[in-house]
């Protein structure tokens, strides 16, 4: 038997028992996926907050002699590098979940899909993470290093729905009607978030938490941009109030209800942070529990657009 035979027979056999439906393993990952892309949004301000920017001065090493970072580097070094693996483990998940689907590349396209812009989002994530550290931290690129992470968790949170067949093609649960108005707002209260994430970069770049002493700023007023910054915020709690409406006074249940009871909460919540670390001379813990907040915005308004765009209409 040739090589080339003996490989294929190698092949066959382990992808036999991989599963051939949506099971207990490729759930569990999902939900790893996401909790994962989450923290990598937490430990990636804490990089920054913490003044470990450049705790690992170089790139793709940590030092120019060593990988990994050295007991001389102190906390910082451990902070930095600790989210440069962060990262490898998310790319191994991400990997993993494509494994465990192969056999149903085909029939859910859409996980496979979604699965592999994880993966090959991840390197590129790892790049710009680079570009950031070799540029001495340029406000712009560490901004769009923080976006890039935004958009892995809403790619996550899509991946959740799918798997646990709440959204999409191959939905399993029963979604109650909803008005023709939900689905617009929806898309629109997704976007508006979408847009105060991008604007909270720019008021960041603007700000004092630079990750590094000597790091640069963007040299825009902050006050101005903070202010800027709370407009679609202001549309957000709108819209979600507006939901919360149509909600109630439709006698709407399930899980777009739960959707939009969630995204209200957040985004409350993520209100209070943000006044609260305006008026209180922006304390380094209420930054990074404003970036958790807004991660935690994004997966609960792209649950919610999703959820109204798979849901029939009255």
């Amino acid at each position: 038997m040739s090589t080339a035979s003996r490989l294929t027979g190698i092949v066959s056999r382990f992808t036999s028992k991989l599963p051939v439906s949506v099971d207990g393993t490729v759930l569990r990952l999902a939900v790893l996926s996401l909790i994962g892309q989450t923290i990598l949004v937490v430990t990636g301000g804490a990089v920054r907050l913490t003044s470990s920017g450049l705790g690992c001065p170089t790139w793709p090493r940590c030092t120019e002699d060593s990988l990994v970072n050295t007991p001389e580097m102190g906390l910082h070094g451990f902070i930095e590098f600790g989210n440069r693996l962060l990262t490898f483990a998310l790319a191994a998940v991400a990997a993993l979940m494509l494994v465990y689907l192969w056999n149903l590349r085909k029939e859910r396209r859409d996980l496979f899909l979604l699965a592999l812009g994880l993966l090959a989002s991840i390197p590129a994530q790892a790049i710009i993470g680079g570009i950031t550290v070799l540029t001495q931290l340029n406000p712009w690129v560490v901004g769009l290093h923080f976006l890039v992470s935004m958009g892995l968790v809403v790619l996550a949170t899509l991946l959740v729905n799918r798997a646990y067949g709440r959204t999409g093609r191959f939905r399993s649960i029963q979604l109650a009607p909803l008005p023709g108005v939900a689905r617009p707002l929806m898309a629109a209260v997704a976007l508006f978030s979408a847009v105060a994430v991008c604007l909270g970069v720019v008021v960041t770049g603007a700000g004092p938490h630079a990750g590094d002493a000597d790091a640069p700023r963007n040299n825009l007023d902050w006050d101005l941009f903070s202010h800027i910054h709370a407009v679609p915020a202001y549309l957000i709690t709108a819209g979600s109030l507006l939901a919360l409406y149509l909600v109630l006074q439709g006698k709407i249940n399930g899980p777009f209800r739960s959707a939009v009871f969630l995204l209200l909460s957040v985004t409350l919540l993520q209100a209070v942070i943000g006044f609260s670390q305006y008026y209180n001379g922006i304390p380094a813990l209420l930054v990074g529990t404003h970036m958790l907040g807004a991660a935690l915005l994004m997966i609960a308004a792209t649950n919610a657009a999703d959820l109204s765009r798979s849901s029939p209409v009255k």
